[in-house]
């Protein structure tokens, strides 16, 4: 037995009100950023503000040819920069960091009008998207080798870390700007350089960061930007997943792009990172705080509007408590969801990024009665399935099938409950009595079809390593 939760609100008066982009100068970067200038190419794409359709700016719309000369003065500066000392590495991401912060306010101000986040979410990305600069600038004097004892006394085994080369990054939409730090300072802190691709709906994030990096002191060709529109991401793809001269690749989309890119990359045996799709199940047992477990739910489910990778996209709740849940979560909803422009202050919901995805998510209600199609595909979306159940083998068995394992969240008070549940849950993180999980500290990614690898953390660096094996004979014991 299932039910269904839909925001039930009107479009405020105010979103009828023209909205203004008010950013410093320098930050509204508009063209691409290759070999440390800016560029501009052969034509522009518009980039709208997702609430009301309206231009908000005109940026170059890099091809193939700028693709490959970013990655070209991307592997001319990799062997000045891997050569430069940690220290001095991390000198650098601690100052990129420092202008984030100090320019959070204009950089929150774009996310929010090519991305339609509300302000406040805006603001809380900056943060997160400045701290990854801060944890990898610190893990940049963190990368040890090993000295491992040998079998023979004329002889020492060492094991080197030395970083991968040029990196493709493909970022997505919804955080636009900490999907590049997360993966961009984890490789410079490396050691390695970067070619970043944004999504074609948010390219004034990235270019605004490339800013920030050359006032940093980031040489010229390590941090490229080659922005484009959704007709030439294919061409621009190709470049970043084929050329010789790139090591790397690591991508943040959905797993059939994420498929696309892995064929492309294994001509040439690069290695990848992939964060993909996600469709994270929300358990409510009988135990829980059912408090608690609202407002986790609401912090799982409505952040920017449903569409992050991590939302939970199916809440199953137990049986004796399932009313008074649904009860409570749907007086939440209809307090605390304010659907308006991300700039105004009481917004909480802002609009979906495009059409398309607003389409997506009609077509899963009005599927809902029949199919319940949004139980088996990510959302995307401010939508919320509930299902019913009645044991702890049931839920799990719900939640674990299927193809992709990204994130899942539960809530219990039964200690035992709460290691047999997260150890048996088949996704990369878990969310035990609550609903936000993200931090730099720890690992983010997936299991099954969500991807490859982990972000963040102290093995985040790892991601842009190579280990190196170095036998030093003739030693006289």
């Amino acid at each position: 037995m299932s039910s269904l939760c839909v925001l039930r609100t009107r479009l405020p008066a105010a979103m009828q009100r023209r909205f203004s982009l008010d950013v410093s100068a320098p930050l509204l970067r508009t063209q691409g950023y290759i070999d440390g200038r800016w560029v501009s190419a052969a034509s522009v794409f518009p980039v709208l503000d997702p609430a009301t359709g309206e231009e908000i700016a005109r940026v170059s719309d890099c091809g193939p040819t700028e693709a490959k000369q970013a990655v070209d003065a991307a592997y001319r500066a990799f062997h000045s920069w891997k050569l430069r000392s940690a220290k001095d590495r991390s000198v650098v991401l601690r100052k990129w960091f420092d202008l984030l912060t100090l320019h959070k306010e204009d950089l929150a101000r774009l996310i929010t009008f090519e991305c339609g986040k509300p302000l406040q979410e805006s603001r809380g990305e900056i943060a997160y998207a400045a701290s990854f600069l801060e944890w990898f600038s610190e893990e940049a004097r963190r990368v040890y080798g090993d000295v491992v004892p040998s079998p023979a006394r004329d002889r020492k085994i060492l094991l080197l870390k030395q970083p991968t080369g040029v990196a493709s990054i493909i970022t997505p939409w919804n955080f636009p700007s900490a999907m590049i730090t997360r993966k961009v300072g984890a490789a410079l802190a490396a050691g390695c350089t970067v070619v970043v691709k944004p999504a074609e709906d948010t390219p004034l994030s990235a270019l605004a960061l490339a800013e920030l990096a050359e006032q940093a002191g980031v040489p010229a060709g390590v941090f490229n930007v080659v922005p484009c529109s959704r007709e030439k991401t294919p061409s621009v793809g190709q470049v970043l997943c084929t050329d010789p001269l790139v090591a790397k690749i690591s991508f943040t989309g959905s797993t059939a792009t994420g498929k696309i890119l892995l064929k492309m990359a294994a001509d040439t045996v690069k290695k990848a990172s992939m964060e993909l799709g996600g469709h994270a199940p929300f358990i409510v047992f009988d135990s829980a705080d059912v408090e608690m477990a609202v407002s986790g739910a609401m912090n799982s489910k409505f952040r920017n509007s449903g569409q992050t990778c991590v939302c939970s996209n199916r809440f199953l709740v137990q049986s004796k408590i399932h009313d008074v849940f649904v009860e409570k979560l749907c007086r939440a909803m209809d307090a605390e969801l304010v659907l308006g422009h991300g700039s105004e202050p009481s917004t909480t919901q802002g609009p979906l990024i495009n059409n398309r995805a607003a389409e997506k998510v009609e077509a899963q209600i009005s599927d809902a009665v029949s199919h319940m199609i949004c139980t088996r595909e990510e959302t995307f979306g401010p939508l919320l399935p509930v299902i019913r159940f009645d044991t702890e083998e049931e839920a799990l068995a719900v939640a674990n099938a299927s193809n992709v394992g990204l994130a899942g969240y539960f809530f219990s008070q039964d200690v035992s409950q709460i290691w047999r549940v997260a150890e048996a849950l088949e996704v990369g993180m878990v969310g035990v009595n609550e609903g936000l999980l993200s931090t730099p500290e720890a690992t983010f990614g997936g299991v099954k079809q969500s991807g490859l690898g982990r972000e963040g953390s102290k093995y985040g660096v790892d991601e842009y390593l190579e280990v190196k094996y170095m036998c030093f004979g003739g030693l006289k014991p």
